[in-house]
């Protein structure tokens, strides 16, 4: 009779212990964090921190990475809920947050900054020997323009209208990997891209054609680009950072941001900055991209011009970088 109690009684607790393990699992918040398109950076940020072991193991929320077009598209889901976090260029969260889209005057308020995670410059792929010098010579050729709803394809809009070329070329809106086969294939003559060096997509590209880059920097400061978008800081691609391409090309480039929609709570975001931002989690993210080298305490909140979320505001201001 003990002895059958005992079964009894086992099996019971091993029940409870189950019936526990599914409520705690229930529990946990999922938390939604909006990447990019494949073969971008954004996706990339986004998966790393869910796979990293130390959030993984978090006890309150499990955080789940979700593909999107990118930058803009990433904006408008947090804005509304639909994504707790993303990445987001700082310029978008700005133009967003005082209505000043292109078409699209609403004004994205719910969206605060979390961190700075690395500089993103724009990079014009062409055909060495094409004869495509510089954005004006794009007249009438077609052009691959990044994914629409993805800050790429805005920031191509922007920097090619400011140019006046946006309306004389054949426009391919793809993402990366799309466009970079397309280019190997010949159906394009060139490609944008808004992200990270060295770019998976241009070094697919190199592998099948003699490749350069367009030297965006001297367009850009010939034409008041600077003047006129503030937010946006000069760099150079360095060379050999891709093959065939032996010299330094200027560019520039716009800061790529962690944001979290207003509501997501203060403990969530300073719990992940505080798993992230460690000497290990940050080991984590450059094994993912080498890009993340950018990220570091010293460099959390440059080019953030919007308000941060409280709860980053309270990890940053413990860090003494506020």
């Amino acid at each position: 009779m003990n002895k059958l109690f005992s079964v009894m009684a086992a099996t019971c607790l091993s029940l409870s212990m189950v019936m526990a393990a599914a409520v705690d699992s229930s529990a946990k918040e999922r938390i939604v964090f909006g990447g990019g398109p494949a073969g971008g950076t954004f996706q990339v940020v986004a998966n790393a921190i869910q796979v990293y072991d130390p959030v993984k193991a978090m006890t309150d929320v499990t955080v789940k990475a979700q593909s999107s077009a990118g930058s803009v598209e990433n904006l408008r889901k947090v804005n509304s809920g639909k994504s707790d976090f993303g990445v987001v260029y700082s310029g978008h969260v700005y133009l967003g947050a005082n209505g000043m889209m292109k078409n699209d005057t609403k004004k994205y308020e719910d969206v605060r900054a979390v961190s700075f995670l690395y500089g993103a410059p724009g990079q014009l792929v062409v055909r060495k020997g094409s004869g495509i010098n510089s954005v004006s010579d794009l007249v009438g050729k077609k052009v691959g323009v990044g994914n629409a709803g993805s800050g790429a394809f805005a920031n191509c809009e922007l920097f090619f209208t400011h140019m006046g070329v946006w309306d004389k070329i054949e426009r391919n809106a793809m993402g990366y990997n799309d466009a970079a086969a397309a280019f190997g294939n010949n159906q394009l003559d060139a490609f944008w891209l808004f992200t990270a060096f060295p770019s998976g997509a241009v070094i697919m590209a190199a592998q099948t054609n003699d490749i350069d880059l367009v030297d965006l920097d001297a367009d850009a400061e010939a034409s008041g680009f600077y003047e006129k978008y503030p937010y946006f800081g000069k760099l150079s691609v360095p060379a050999n950072t891709y093959k065939g391409v032996d010299a330094d090309r200027g560019s520039f480039q716009d800061s790529a941001l962690w944001v979290a929609n207003k509501d997501v709570s203060d403990k969530v975001v300073y719990d992940l900055l505080s798993a992230i931002y460690t000497d290990e989690g940050l080991a984590h993210m450059v094994s993912q991209k080498k890009t993340f080298k950018a990220m570091s305490i010293e460099n959390g909140v440059v080019g953030i011009v919007t308000p941060l979320h409280p709860g980053a505001e309270k990890f940053w201001k413990e860090k003494g970088v506020l």
